[in-house]
Order: structure tokens, then sequence, then C-alpha cells
């Protein structure tokens, strides 16, 4: 007996077994691939799965085994190193392999459709066509033009024929005639045409040949370049090197909003070949880039997160840009980290992995100073220009309106008197993040989060920025009918607002999650700021991300202190990348710019440490600062969360799971919980945590499968929702 054993797309980690469909020969099933989708009956439903491995037995009772539907490709459509990826990290983040091999798919082939290479209209001579004498049509001037054009190729594009003047009318004539009938052929593959690169500086070009002179083998490159320096160019560079090796380039980037200005810079220098792949494509666009990309008829693939599971037929190079950024790190389901797959990635395919960023990650700098990674730095900006001076504004007793200080609206107003632009920073969206009652002092809550509801004055809405509940804004009290209610705290709303007071005569940009809804949104943004006349951008930390704005010269955080005070671990680490990424917006062309930073704490540590040292000396600070508590990445963390609706019973399942596991577990494992997580309620359930500390990578993946299989045999798993989280990034 064959059994076919599949990956299925629901949320359980067991693999299924099916028999053959039937009609199947013994024959054409031992010939089966792993990867193969297999169309199946799944209770009610129709699942497209996976095919993992034939096999001979089963543990279910060949009884009570179901017939498979159908097997959808007679060959796997994801390579070989992809399909190997996808059970890898299956296992390694203990989550349903059909759920992570599925990732790589566009959603019309998750959903079981037949897989159809898109496809170009084009015509062709049928054989009384091809019989016909060269001047047989010679009355007809167009019909002999167009059959001199079927003669000379196999088959020929519609837009050829447009080209040449010929029209539909004319091919349907000859179609009438019998001569020629219409088909289906593959797009024409446009190869890149690279233009000449850009003038390296010494740092560059010894990263670049040194990068090249590993090419062939696996091995992953830490790029650390100061804001400015060029990396991008470096990269250009390789990819040029890579496409002629005729090997195919993956290009991670941490958001959306970053796809045009990369896309288009891509483009002039290479032209055509490049293709793109985000959640913001419809289902036709990222059906197309997905096979581009698996033919090779794409040389370059930019992509986000899901990007790093796509197939491609002949990978030479995977880029990740700013690869500390947070973005990268997917925060539910399946809680994957793009970078560290794109290490593993590089591994299967032997093919080279650059990180790239001007503030590493602390586990990408300690894999490069422990030598696992090779290390380039950039330490200076390209073409001559000066990294910005850093200073503090002590805003201790200064009045401030909409959170600006005298200082601060000086500094602006000269900028803009100068014809130079300037940035703004302030990571908090909406008005104003507390409506209280200056009466009795009632503060807006969520119902169903313990979580403050943040004003939005233009929609006249409460909005809760944990569960996007919300409400229209109230007039009076909730507790006690007074009309006297206030707000509390800045958001870049109230800043706008100010600047508008002071500034209006200059174009100023706010650009948040709200601000920014659009599809191109952001694109035109950038847009009208590269015109470079003055003007103000005010913005969150999507401002922030690898933008290039040449006109800005002045750079300021309203408010660096919020960043001073995380219980997390990896507070300062995030502090010193955003302010450092934030600061380097300023002087990036020309003379170097200017940088403040409003603070009430001018004396913290931290606030000195942003002062007096670059983010190379503070991340090596950092990095001897969690050896000492065997923190990542000297350690390794795992982080099980539960969610339930009853205040107690998460508390019970984890507690019940770390008593039986807390003996079994490898040593230098350490369980911490369960305690409530620190925003304990969130969209009506209640949160708890148990926190794992392991010595290290082998340790760490033990302990996450004993955990897994423990916490799915006790009887409360079927009852709330419970998941556990690998390298977390967010202790929330």
């Amino acid at each position: 007996m064959s059994v076919l054993r599949l990956a299925l797309p629901v949320p359980l980690r067991s693999l299924f077994d099916y028999l053959p469909p039937a009609g199947m020969t013994d024959r054409a099933v031992a010939q089966l691939q792993p990867g193969c989708r297999v169309l199946v009956p799944f209770g009610r439903r129709q699942l497209s799965g996976y095919l993992v491995e034939v096999t001979a037995r089963s543990e279910q009772p060949a009884s009570s085994l179901r017939e498979a539907l159908t097997v959808l490709d007679p060959e796997p459509l994801p390579g070989r190193a992809v399909w190997q990826l996808c059970l890898w990290a299956a296992d390694y983040y203990q989550h349903p392999a059909g759920e992570v091999v599925a990732l790589g798919f566009p959603q019309t082939l998750r959903d079981g459709q037949p897989h159809r290479p898109p496809g170009c209209t084009a015509w062709t001579l049928t054989q009384h066509g091809l019989g016909l004498p060269a001047g047989a049509l010679q009355r007809s001037p167009r019909q002999a033009q167009a059959l001199a054009l079927l003669q000379a190729a196999p088959a020929v594009r519609a837009q050829e024929f447009k080209a040449q003047g010929i029209s539909n009318a004319t091919l349907r004539t000859l179609a009438g005639k019998g001569l020629a009938e219409r088909c289906t052929v593959a797009p024409p593959r446009e190869e890149p045409e690279c233009q000449p690169g850009l003038p390296l500086n010494s740092d560059q070009s010894a990263a670049l040949n040194s990068i090249i002179d590993s090419w062939g083998n696996f091995g992953c490159h830490l790029l650390e370049g100061v804001t400015g320096s060029g990396k991008t160019e470096v990269y250009l560079q390789l990819i040029a090197h890579c496409l002629a090796q005729g090997r195919q380039a993956l290009v991670l980037i941490p958001e959306i909003g970053l796809t045009p200005q990369t896309l288009q810079r891509f483009q002039s220098r290479f032209g055509a070949g490049i293709v793109v792949m985000h959640s913001g494509l419809g289902a036709g666009e990222r059906y197309r880039a997905w096979e581009a990309a698996r033919t090779g008829a794409a040389r370059i693939v930019i992509g986000t997160r899901s990007a790093i599971f796509a197939t491609l037929q002949a990978p030479g190079l995977i880029i990740v840009d700013e690869e500390h950024d947070s973005s990268y790190k997917q925060q539910d389901g399946f809680r994957y980290s793009a970078r560290d797959i794109a290490v593993k990635r590089g591994q299967l395919e032997d093919c080279t992995v650059l990180l790239g960023s001007a503030t590493p990650s602390l586990e990408s700098l300690h894999n490069a100073l422990q030598e696992r990674y090779r290390h380039h730095q950039l330490a200076r900006r390209a073409g001559g220009g000066q990294l910005p001076a850093i200073t503090a504004v002590d805003v201790r007793k200064a009045p401030l309106q909409g959170g600006l200080s005298a200082d601060l609206l000086a500094a602006i107003s000269a900028g803009l008197q100068a014809g130079n632009q300037v940035l703004l920073f302030l990571n908090r969206r909406g008005y104003a993040p507390t409506l209280q009652c200056h009466d009795c002092g009632w503060i807006a809550q969520c119902q169903a989060c313990d979580a403050r509801m943040t004003v939005h004055r233009r929609l006249r809405r409460l909005r809760c920025h944990h569960c996007s509940a919300g409400l229209a804004l109230p007039r009076r009290c909730a507790m006690c009918d007074s009309p006297r209610l206030l707000t509390n705290g800045l958001g870049t709303e109230q800043t706008e607002e100010t600047l508008q007071q002071h500034f209006g005569k200059w174009p100023i940009h706010r650009v948040d999650s709200d601000s920014m809804q659009g599809r191109d949104a952001m694109q035109t943004l950038v847009r009208e700021v590269h015109r470079g006349q003055p003007c103000i951008l005010l913005g969150t930390q999507m401002l922030t991300k690898g933008h290039h704005f040449p006109g800005v010269k002045l750079v300021a955080v309203i408010d660096a202190d919020a960043l001073l005070f995380s219980a997390d671990f990896r507070g300062e680490e995030r502090m010193a990348q955003l302010l450092t990424q934030v600061a380097g917006r300023a002087g990036r062309e020309g003379e170097g710019g200017k940088v403040l930073l409003q603070t009430h704490y001018p004396d913290h540590p931290a606030m000195q440490a942003m002062l007096r040292e670059d983010y190379a000396s503070q991340a090596r600070r950092l990095l001897a600062a969690r050896q000492n508590s065997a923190m990542p990445p000297w350690g390794r963390l795992l982080l099980l969360r539960s969610d339930s609706r009853d205040a107690r019973a998460g508390e019970n399942f984890l507690g019940q799971l770390r008593q039986k596991t807390e003996h079994s577990l490898p040593g230098g494992c350490r369980l911490i919980g369960p305690l409530p997580s620190p925003l304990q309620r969130r969209a009506g359930k209640f949160r708890c945590q148990l926190l794992v500390t392991a010595a290290g990578y082998r340790e760490a993946r033990t302990a996450a499968r004993l955990l897994v299989a423990a916490a799915e045999q006790l009887p409360a798993s079927n009852s709330l929702s419970w998941s556990i989280d690998v390298d977390p990034l967010d202790l929330g």
C-alpha cells in the first residue's frame, strides 16, 4: 500500500496521510517528488496540501484513510532548497509545516488552482499555412506581410504584429482562411542592461572586493556602514557581479514604503528584469512576480519579509538591507525572522548573503565579531560628506508649544529661511495619548484592553492602538458628565497643528500610518520632497527607515525621553539604533547637518552615550553588558504565550506546562513565570507568558520541541489560544 504523507495549511503540527488518487498507478505514485501540491478532502473542505513523502505504511488504519482527489503538479513548484528551508523553518520555529510552505506560494496556488505559467498571445501557422507559397497573398499586402513574419519564426507575439502595423483584423482574416491560429508563448525575457557604477571610496572598494573574492560558496557578510556611507552602491555593484555570473539576486527591504524608491534606483541602474514582492500587490501581480522569479525571467527580486520564501531559478546573492529592523520578525502566526532565514537559505543554496545596516543588531554584530560572518565597515560618508553634529536640548522648565521648545522653533525657522528642509521625529501618532476629565480624573480606557485610548482629533475619534477599537470623541465625561475634558501628552497631529501656526507658509508633511493610507502615498511624498523646496517633515518611525532626503539639514527628536525607560532588555539597543537612524537623515549631501535631541534628562547615561559615542562604540558596550546577564546574543530565548477570556486559565495552563517540563529540559535552560504579560488584557483576552532562557542554539531547539509536545498533551491546550515565539523580539 502506498500512502501520501502531506503537510496541510492548517494550524496543526502533525502531518496527514492519504491514499493516492483513484486510478493513479503505483509507478506514477513512486515518481512523485516532495513539494508537489496534492488536492485532498479535509472535513467538508478541499485543501491544497504539500507532499512530504510517499511511504508504505500509516499509523492510521487503512480503512480510515481517504483518497486524495488529484495531484496538482507533476513536479514540485518550489525549488529543492526552498522546500528544505520550509521544513527547517517549521521545525525551528515549531510551526505547522503546511502553513510555512504555503507562504512561498501566491494565493491562487494556495487555493488549489492549476499552475498556469503566464503567457503572451501569439500566432502560429497551421499545417495549411506552412505549405502556402510565399507569394500566395500578393493581392493582400498586409496579409502577405503577416504571412512572411509567421514563416520566419515558430510563433510571433501579438505585440510584434502591432509594431509592424498589422492589425488584429488581418490576423483574424488569416485564421478564417485556415492559415494561422492563436497560441500562447512565454513572455519575452527582459535582460538587465547594467549601467556603470559610481566611483567607490577605499572602504567601499575593500568591502566589494572582499565579498567578490569569496564568491562561489556560502558565506554571510555583515556590511556595517554609517548612514550615508554608500551601502546601496556596494549592493548595486555586487548585484552587477551576480548578474554577470548568470545568477539571480534577492533583495529584502523592511517596509513596503521603501519599495518605490528602491525599485526606481535599481531600474535606473539595471533597466529591466526586476520584480517586486510584497503584501500590497494584487493577486495577479503577485502571481506574475512569483512565476518570473521561479523561471528566471526576473533577474532581481525586491521584496519584504515573505519574499525570502520565493523560489528562484538560479540564486546567487541574498541581500538583507537594514538587517536590524524589527519588521523582519513576524509578530503573530508564523513568528519567523526573515533575516535569520536568509542566512539559512544562503547555506542551503550555497550562495552569498549580505546583511547591511548602519546600526547592526547585536546578534549580527556578535556573529561578525565571533568570525561566523565576514565583517566589512564603511566608517565615513560617501562623497566626503560629514556626519551630523548631535546636541541635547535641555527642556527642563522650558515652555513647550506642541512639544516644541523655543530653541527648536528658532532652529526650524533658521533652517527654512536658509532654504533647507527640516525633519522632526515623534514616534506617537494621533493628537494625544490620553483624554481625561479635569473635574474627576476619569481617563478614557479601551473596554477590551488594559490601555488608554488615543485621541484622533481630525477624525473626532478615540482609538485603541492595540486592538483598533474606536468610538466617537466624547463631549462629556463618562463618569461625572463634566464637559471639561483635557488631552494629555503629545502626538503627531498636535505637533502638526503647532507647526501650522508658526510655519504655515511652508509645506508641512505629516508622515505616519494615519496620513500615509494610499498605495502610492509615500511615493508621492518622496517625489514632492525630492523637488528640494524648503518644507517640514514630521513623522513617526516609518519616516526614518532608509529614506534618502538630500535637502534635510536639520533633524530634531521631539521627545527623546520616550525611549529612555523601557523595561525590555533590548531597550537601550533600540534607542541607539532609532536615534542613530533618525540622525542619519541629516546632511546626507554636501555640508554636515545638525541633530537636536529634546530631553528632560540630558545627564542620563544613555543620552550621554548618544552624544559622546558612535553606534559602533555603543553596540560593543551593550554586547559586553549582555554577556554578564547571558541574554541574547550570548544566550537564547523562547516565549510561550497564552490568551484566554478567563483571567486564570492561561496562568494555570502555563503553570501546568512548567511543572510537566522543568525537570526534562536541557541543562542551561531556565524557566521564568508564568507571569502576566506587560499588557495583561488585549482585545478582550487575558495574556500570560512563560519565558525560557537557554544557553545556546541546540539547547533552545531541544527545549522548543519538548515544550510544544508537552503543551499539546495538556487538556487545556484546545480551550485557549497559545503560541511559542522562538528568538522573540517583543517580550510584551
